[in-house]
């Protein structure tokens, strides 16, 4: 069997094992992947490979917990920056996605800032089924009381995501909403389903659910993609905080439309994995 050493972090409760490549490339099978995930074994949201990449800091895959691949990981991201900033003494970290090249800067105290690029709001970027108002995809969700909601925004930035704004995001069963929401006809690839709750002009409470990971603590890309809704609706500022369970992310628009996502990530930990 393999003996692997792998560390763990976490960004506001979101947890990621993550697997050093660039020294030796291991070939994880699609049921190891799985199984490294699994809370019974060592468990986490997402596990990150780092990539050798000759011309920037490195190169990042993303695989969620049921062994499919995500296109983006904000809080991933954030970690890995933040890992590789304490590697080499750097303050900008530049990493490879498939969703693009991101860079980081380590603003010191455990918070790092991820440039996550220009979200995508075209129905054919998202990418839905047919061509729909992206401001309004009409679609039901009924609380616990048996109320409907009809609505829905779509929005992609590095991955396909829908945001509902309630009035208490509390009052609907996620477990049950956000399979049924993630696995939605007009999502060829699937979506992560958001619950948002505007609080305040510059807060927004939120709950996600993520596409092949399920509940999560929190979800980086989910809190860009609420925060560009909430603009789009004149909802919000242009710098707004999302809150999770375990803390808030500060998304900021600038001028040129691209999304910045401040936040918290915890100290790196040191695990072996024996598959």
């Amino acid at each position: 069997y393999m003996d692997i050493k792998a560390f763990k972090m976490d960004g506001l409760g979101n947890d990621f094992v993550i697997i050093d490549q660039r020294i030796h490339n291991l070939n994880l099978s699609k049921d190891q992947i799985i199984k490294i995930c699994d809370r019974d074994f060592i468990g986490c949201d997402q596990l990150i490979l780092i990539k050798k990449n000759s011309e920037i800091d490195a190169g990042l895959e993303f695989y969620n917990s049921d062994g499919s691949i995500s296109g983006a990981c904000g809080n991933g991201t954030r970690c890995i920056a933040d890992f590789l900033s304490k590697e080499g003494n750097k303050k900008e970290i530049s990493l490879l996605t498939s969703s693009g090249l991101l860079k980081s800067k380590i603003l010191g105290n455990n918070l790092v800032e991820t440039e996550i690029g220009i979200p995508k709001t075209n129905w054919k970027e998202i990418p839905l089924s047919k061509k729909i108002d992206t401001k309004d995809l009409k679609i039901e969700i009924i609380d616990k009381d048996n109320n409907k909601h009809i609505g829905g925004i779509a929005i992609n930035v590095g991955n396909p995501h829908i945001i509902f704004f309630v009035n208490d995001i509390e009052s609907f069963d996620l477990k049950k909403i956000g399979p049924k929401i993630e696995n939605h006809e007009l999502f060829p690839e699937k979506c992560n389903v958001t619950l948002a709750k505007v609080i305040k002009k510059d807060l927004i409470k939120v709950k996600v659910w993520e596409r092949g990971a399920g509940l999560t603590k929190a979800c980086g890309t989910a809190a860009c993609a609420t925060a560009v809704a909430g603009n789009i609706k004149s909802l919000i500022d242009k710098t707004t905080d999302i809150e999770f369970t375990l803390g808030k992310l500060t998304i900021s628009i600038d001028k040129k439309n691209s999304i910045h996502m401040k936040g918290p990530v915890s100290d790196i930990k040191n695990i072996e994995i024996k598959l």
